[in-house]
């Protein structure tokens, strides 16, 4: 091993070890109401501290080059992702989730530890308090609260076949072959995948159960319903019905962060006897990172109900 290269390693072992204690610091159920995985204290100080870390404990000759600066933070940042994942401390799909938001956070990070170290700032007790500024920061984001926020996802597609014939694949959907599957992120992130949707019978008051693999299913009830037209419903999803192998718990519907609230189907007539059918749905998402988290709660909904149109064209159209 060369003199140059073994401060680097200690750099990222030292940022590695930051990141798990940390971990296990935020993890702890009994300081639930204080410190949470799911707050910006952690998702955002954590890679911004072991980004700083890493470069500031590197060789200054290192820390110089920008490139270096920005790129080496995400090796701890991946040993990290892949030792959590190893034991089983988190989920795929929250990984992949908060993955871009470490990797940007964790350069920034390194650009000010290239800095600091470069132009000779800072100590040893000011990297302490660095250090212990998730710990401190916790409390106080959740002395303020999530903020809980509403979101909607439309989508439509446009199908050519007669109302009646796509109505009835719409209230009812005969259960869906993984070959026919198209839903493309949700996939990638390991989410369930629909299977099937039975109505007891047309009208308000109806029950639908829409089912998806891995035991998730969505219990919905007609609140408003016009034949071959509309049919709204509300949504709920019993995280206790979930298997725990199906879901990371940070990311469970009906959890403590998620939940589908309400769905809407509307078909539209278009011109030579086409139609254009709509499905909106509504969710919640209940973080103080709304901006971050609403996003990505956005595009899974968008994905699993284009999945669902497109099977429900296919089949019209057959």
């Amino acid at each position: 091993m060369t003199n140059s290269l073994k401060p680097t390693l200690i750099a990222i072992g030292i940022a590695t070890l930051y990141a798990l204690v940390l971990r296990i610091f935020f993890g702890i159920d009994d300081w639930a109401e204080l410190f949470s995985v799911m707050s910006m204290s952690f998702l955002a100080c954590l890679p911004f501290i072991v980004g700083l870390l890493t470069v500031y404990l590197s060789d200054i000759s290192r820390a110089k080059v920008i490139t270096y600066r920005i790129f080496v933070p995400w090796i701890p940042i991946f040993l990290f992702l892949c030792i959590t994942l190893a034991l089983a401390w988190e989920g795929w799909a929250c990984w992949l989730m908060v993955l871009p938001l470490f990797l940007i956070t964790a350069s920034l990070g390194g650009l000010l530890g290239g800095y600091l170290k470069v132009r000779q700032h800072g100590n040893r007790l000011q990297l302490s308090v660095l250090m212990l500024l998730p710990m401190l920061l916790a409390p106080l984001e959740n002395k303020i609260g999530a903020i809980p926020g509403t979101y909607e996802a439309k989508t439509y597609i446009d199908i050519d076949a007669p109302a009646e014939k796509i109505w009835d694949l719409v209230t009812r959907v005969q259960e869906i072959p993984e070959e026919a599957d198209q839903g493309y992120l949700t996939r990638f992130l390991g989410f369930p995948r629909p299977v099937k949707a039975e109505l007891n019978y047309e009208g308000v008051g109806g029950y639908r159960e829409a089912i998806f693999t891995n035991g998730l299913v969505f219990h919905e009830t007609v609140t408003a319903y016009q034949d071959n037209q509309k049919m709204e419903f509300t949504i709920k999803a019993y995280p206790h019905e979930i298997p725990s192998t199906t879901l990371d718990e940070h990311v469970v519907i009906g959890g403590n962060y998620f939940d589908v609230l309400t769905g809407t189907y509307f078909l539209e007539p278009l011109a030579n006897g086409k139609h254009r059918l709509h499905l909106s749905s509504r969710f919640k998402v209940n973080t103080t990172f709304n901006f971050y988290a609403g996003w990505w709660a956005r595009w899974i909904m968008l994905d699993i109900q284009n999945n669902i149109l497109q099977v429900e064209k296919k089949r019209a159209e057959r």
